[in-house]
């Protein structure tokens, strides 16, 4: 998750699983402890959350693609100083 959702106690940085998608484009993803039970289950936008786990192809998504989509969201003038960052930081 890209965000927090104080109404339901969840935290940035939290991994969990599309259940549905919607027409419109949002997803409804399930939350749940570590036994199994369901904690929440909310429906988000693309821009709450990544994508890291790829089921149909039983593969994590590399490091690039996700710098790609979190780049992707950006303004252009955002993106100008990631380029301008990793630019800077392969010199070295």
């Amino acid at each position: 998750m890209l965000v927090t959702l104080p109404e339901s106690n969840l935290h940035q940085g939290v991994r969990r699983t599309i259940v549905d998608c919607y027409d419109d484009g949002n997803y409804e993803v399930k939350f749940s402890d570590r036994s199994g039970e369901t904690r929440a289950l909310c429906t988000l936008s693309t821009e709450q959350f990544l994508v890291v786990w790829k089921s149909k192809e039983r593969r994590w998504l590399s490091v690039s693609e996700l710098l790609a989509a979190m780049v992707e969201r950006l303004s252009d003038e955002r993106q100008q100083q990631i380029l301008e960052f990793a630019r800077s930081v392969s010199q070295k």
